[in-house]
């Protein structure tokens, strides 16, 4: 595995921040941040975003993956969703993200141009956890992952950690859980490796960090993201601060010489991971929708990545909506391989979930 280096901070263009943001002191404070990274700043004299973006699709999209709007999260986002096979309850302290990946999971799924929204409204968002105390049923009342107690998610819908100098907003939030007497547990997944804030902080174990990783042949396709060597180092770095920590090997591409990659993968991971007793894996192969894979290609038409109708099979989700999985005896191939390949590079993780 090559040498860890970090990657440079995502440095937006573009902050806007609401009239409703600014009555928060933590929309005042990511300002504030924002102004002393040297990023202009508009205070907005109301709550409409009006983004002014140019009419060209893919002009659109670059200058909206370089802004950041300070809002308020509405009073939906304060009524916890849950988000299975993670976690009980989806807690969101932001939406959308800085990264470039090809394979997006929130593409098709979030509305409007694809800028990042952070709440202000944090203290809000803190109160509102102890209503969903022991009411999921992803952990909270499951006999294999009781010990995690009841499970919040903080990175459905966007990347906190690529945010985190920009708004503090997970570092307050773990501090929130360290505080928390009760059987709980934050979880949020990354693609960065900017842990240095959080390090030091009072966790008390009640936060599991993950590293999204993926082979050198498919993190070509997470642009703007940090190396996965630096991503590792940063697990390991967490894991000595106390912390549980897990990887999400996702999402898994079945390319020729998938096995080679991902073999390559796993053995750099148990190196880096050698000395850790409390660690997780989550295993989450490629899908999309019809939805996700239209503004995929329009948000990034020369990607190589693999979206074709061969090896993949159609599945209607619980909605009753549409999307592309690979067919059964692929899903085979793959579970069988990373099912000995875990075993045998990880041999003290507990796989969570195959999906």
């Amino acid at each position: 595995m090559s040498a860890a280096r970090p990657a440079r901070p995502w440095l937006p263009r573009r902050v806007i921040v609401t009239r409703s943001a600014l009555a928060f002191d933590h929309g005042r404070a990511i300002a504030e941040r924002a102004e002393a990274l040297g990023i202009p700043v508009e205070r907005l004299p109301a709550d409409r975003l009006a983004l002014g973006l140019p009419d060209d699709p893919a002009a659109a999209y670059a200058a909206a993956k370089k802004t950041l709007a300070v809002v308020v999260a509405p009073p939906g986002k304060l009524r916890f969703q849950p988000i299975a096979p993670s976690a009980d309850w989806r807690v969101d302290l932001a939406e959308g993200c800085p990264a470039h990946c090809s394979y997006c999971y929130l593409a098709g799924s979030l509305k409007g141009p694809p800028i990042t929204r952070a709440y202000a409204n944090l203290p809000d968002i803190i109160a509102a956890l102890p209503r969903y105390l022991g009411e999921g049923t992803i952990t909270s009342r499951s006999r294999a992952r009781a010990d995690e107690g009841t499970t919040y998610e903080a990175s459905c819908y966007t990347d906190p950690l690529a945010l985190e100098h920009l708004t503090g907003s997970l570092s307050a939030l773990i501090a929130a859980f360290g505080r928390w007497q009760a059987p709980v547990q934050l979880r949020f997944t990354t693609k960065f490796d900017a842990v240095a804030p959080l390090l030091d902080l009072d966790h008390q174990g009640r936060t599991r960090m993950r590293a999204s990783i993926n082979p050198a042949p498919y993190a070509r396709f997470e642009g703007g993201t940090s190396p996965v060597a630096a991503r590792l180092a940063a697990l390991a770095a967490m894991a000595r601060a106390g912390y549980p920590v897990g990887l999400t090997i996702a999402p898994i591409i079945a390319a020729a010489g998938w096995e080679q990659a991902y073999g390559t993968l796993l053995a750099e991971a148990g190196a880096a991971l050698a000395d850790v007793e409390d660690c997780t894996i989550e295993l989450i192969t490629h899908r999309y929708t019809p939805g996700s894979k239209a503004v995929l290609e329009s948000w990034y038409p020369g990607s190589k990545l693999d979206m074709g109708a061969a090896g993949r099979v159609e599945k209607r989700t619980k909605f009753g909506s549409v999307k592309y999985v690979y067919d059964a005896a692929t899903m085979a191939a793959l579970r069988s391989f990373f099912t000995a390949e875990v075993a045998r590079w990880l041999p003290k993780a507990r796989v969570l979930y195959w999906t």
